[in-house]
């Protein structure tokens, strides 16, 4: 009888700290939302200098990153309920049968059109060098036990969670660097860029996971 497992299992995080996600190998990831560029409304001049300047920026990393898109159905649903509660502390007769009627309109607007929202993100990651060891004619073939190997069990926890903590904050500095480079480069082509935090990255992680609940309100985090 196949047993039951549970999603994180299929997600290749192991934790997401800081906004940082963590992936098992000991990797990082860190998640960036980008503004956007109605790019058909600019001059050819113009055009061709945005070009320029992203293909210099491609050009100019020496490690790989992510473009996303993500594309949902708008949700509606919130706008509405604050024009109804709107319609209800209305006092002016002729003010209600306006929000009445924008209601109305509003409604049967997205019922009738698939109106959908979009938004970019660019993924920077950081893969720390694994140092290998070995012997004999294999030279360096196995890599260095994960932390908790290294100090036994006779290691005091503190320590080791100490070292760990030390290991994540030299590790997100290198990719902290990787994430200026990342955002000058954006800049230059016109586009701003922010880093998500925690919370935000938990609630993209569970859109991708579940397509069919994007329209419904994401679980808090807690």
């Amino acid at each position: 009888m196949a047993s039951s497992k549970a999603a994180q299992e299929f997600v290749p995080v192991r934790e997401i700290k800081d906004g940082i996600i963590v992936t098992p190998d000991g990797g990082m990831r860190a998640i960036l939302l980008t503004s956007s560029i109605n790019f058909d409304l600019k001059s050819a001049d113009v055009q061709q200098a945005i070009i320029m300047q992203f293909q210099n920026f491609l050009n100019s990393l020496d490690f790989s990153i992510q473009i996303f898109l993500e594309s949902r159905r708008l949700n509606i649903a919130p706008y509405l309920t604050l024009l109804e509660e709107r319609h209800k502390a209305q006092t002016i007769d002729l003010m209600k049968i306006q929000t009445r009627e924008y209601i109305e309109f509003i409604r049967t607007f997205i019922e009738g059109s698939n109106i959908m929202t979009k938004s970019f993100f660019v993924v920077v990651p950081y893969t720390p060098a694994i140092l290998d060891i070995g012997g004999g004619n294999k030279g360096l073939m196995g890599k260095i036990p994960k932390l908790p190997a290294i100090f036994g069990r006779g290691r005091d926890l503190k320590a080791a969670a100490m070292e760990s903590e030390k290991t994540f904050a030299e590790n997100r500095l290198q990719l902290e660097q990787r994430i200026a480079i990342v955002m000058q480069g954006l800049q230059r082509t016109g586009v701003r860029a922010v880093m998500l935090g925690t919370e935000e990255v938990v609630e993209l992680l569970y859109r991708i996971m579940n397509p069919a609940d994007t329209e419904q309100e994401i679980p808090k985090v807690g």
